[in-house]
């Protein structure tokens, strides 16, 4: 395990880490061309992020707020300076969300995680992700290609014509959701055509359940994992030494507490934050909504960047009680205010036909005036009334969630 796409993955972290902020201000300067970030980053001086923790007081972007912006402000939100002709493709995701596709080579970062599945120059692969509007077929397509495969642009569904394909062209590589890699297996199965020139798959889009990768493996299939984004592309990904997820090249992660900018301590379940360092199309601290903890340590494989646990779930918890919306947001309020508490969990349930819903908080110094005084801003914030619970450090659930909706 010791077969990597360059000699950036094996850096050692100090220099990578160095390297990335050398590089960031430059990119702030190409951000700031475009309006939004302009009035966003107004009266920073590039040349002052140079830090994670210069990074950490910057605003958040959320990717929930940019279906408004592109419409206030269409294509992009005023979030990309050049124009729409100056980007090699145009998509659009559900919301919408418009998203361009940089010119240069590997637009979407997905050689490495090709190379970490696999894959090789000359492999042909039979890329299932849509072509179709979205950037989900593009960012694999052209992944594969940046790596000297040739493509099958198959796109999902109809497994007769893929069938044919496949006997004809006999891909050793797979791209494409997990679920649809099964669906394909079974149909060719049943209809006794032959797949089997199929070895390794790189999957996304949806939950890849051990039960499955169990099955893929029987089936004699390596199928390896990536998280991405229509937004930045291939985020992170799974390596041979199956240990969690390494963050691509060119991206600074942060992990934040859901629905704050604030770094979470490390091995914390928090929101996923990504600033990357393209300069045609640079996104500055655009918080996914996606949940994941910090791996402690390096792969095994050799790759020495950040590893994450993969997808734990949304961030974006907002719930309705009594007929209002509570926010993430909100309950991060209540700990600035209180800065005495640890972690915080809202837990909303049903007290007979009622919403009710209690703070949990950790506390090392619990008081009956602090419980009341927590109480009263709970019902200041959020205009609800509820119970505090005061807990030891530690016994609320490492799991990212600060709002439970358990009715």
């Amino acid at each position: 395990m010791t077969d990597h796409y360059d000699t950036l993955e094996t850096r050692d972290p100090a220099q990578r880490e160095a390297g990335l902020f050398a590089r960031l201000p430059g990119v702030l300067r190409q951000a700031v061309a475009a309006p939004a970030y302009a009035e966003r980053l107004k009266g920073v001086d590039p040349v002052s992020i140079a830090s994670r923790a210069a990074l950490a007081a910057l605003p958040v972007l959320r990717k929930s707020e940019l279906p408004a912006l592109h419409k206030a402000a269409p294509p992009f939100g005023g979030f990309v300076a050049g124009p729409p002709g100056s980007f090699g493709r145009l998509f659009t995701s559900p919301g919408p969300i418009f998203e361009p596709e940089a010119t240069h080579g590997d637009p979407w970062r997905g050689a490495r995680a090709l190379y970490a599945a696999g894959f090789r120059p000359g492999d042909v692969v039979l890329n299932t992700f849509s072509y179709h509007l979205t950037p989900g077929g593009f960012i694999f397509d052209a992944s594969a290609r940046a790596l000297g495969c040739a493509v099958i642009p198959a796109g999902p569904g109809n497994t007769e014509a893929q069938f044919e394909l496949i006997e004809a062209y006999r891909p050793i590589g797979y791209s494409g959701t997990p679920d649809f890699l099964k669906i394909l297996l079974d149909a060719a199965a049943a209809a006794g055509r032959d797949v089997s020139s199929i070895k390794r798959a790189l999957v996304s889009g949806a939950a890849f359940p051990k039960s499955l990768q169990d099955e893929m493996t029987a089936r004699g299939i390596a199928a390896y994992q990536a998280f991405g984004t229509a937004d930045l592309g291939i985020v992170a990904f799974e390596t041979p030494a199956r240990d969690g997820m390494v963050v691509n090249e060119d991206l600074i992660l942060e992990i934040v507490r859901p629905g704050t900018g604030d770094p979470v301590q490390p091995g914390d379940v928090g929101e996923i934050v990504v600033t990357s360092l393209d300069p045609q199309h640079p996104w500055i601290r655009l918080a996914l909504g996606d949940l994941t903890a910090a791996l402690p340590g390096t792969s095994p494989c050799g790759r020495t960047n950040m590893r994450i646990k993969g997808w734990m779930g949304r961030a974006d918890q907002t719930t309705k009680v009594k007929g209002m919306f509570v926010r993430p947001e909100q309950i991060a309020e209540i700990g600035k205010r209180h800065p005495g508490l640890g972690r915080l969990r809202l837990v909303v349930t049903r007290d007979g036909e009622t919403d009710a819903m209690t703070l949990k908080a950790e506390c090392a110094s619990p008081s009956e005036t602090l419980q009341s005084d927590v109480t009263a801003t709970l019902r200041a914030v959020t205009k609800l009334g509820g119970a505090v619970e005061l807990a030891s450090p530690g016994s609320l659930p490492n799991d990212g969630k600060v709002i439970a909706d358990q009715r």
